[in-house]
């Protein structure tokens, strides 16, 4: 499903228009944004928890040219999900 599907979905179920259910879906995109800049997670009851994670710098290989390069340290964001989703998609 995508994010317009989604939308679709949402408009459908909660019976509001599709424009409103698509601010919804961006508010709580903007919101999950907010949490994991301020707090490092993201906690959605039902559904699970988004955590900042870290990775660390790394020396990598050019596979191409076979020379080493240096690779950053960057942010990323992990996902687990609650035990309610996991027996839901069972």
């Amino acid at each position: 499903m995508n994010k317009i599907q989604l939308i679709e979905k949402i408009a459908a179920d909660a019976k509001i228009n599709k424009t409103e259910a698509g601010r919804a879906i961006d508010a709580l995109i903007s919101g999950m944004v907010v949490s994991l800049k301020e707090t490092g997670r993201f906690i959605m009851a039902g559904v699970g928890v988004f955590k900042m994670r870290v990775k660390k710098a790394r020396t990598a290989r050019n596979p191409k040219t076979g020379e080493t390069v240096q690779v950053p340290q960057k942010k990323t964001v992990g996902f687990k999900a609650s035990r309610e989703l996991k027996e839901a998609i069972k």
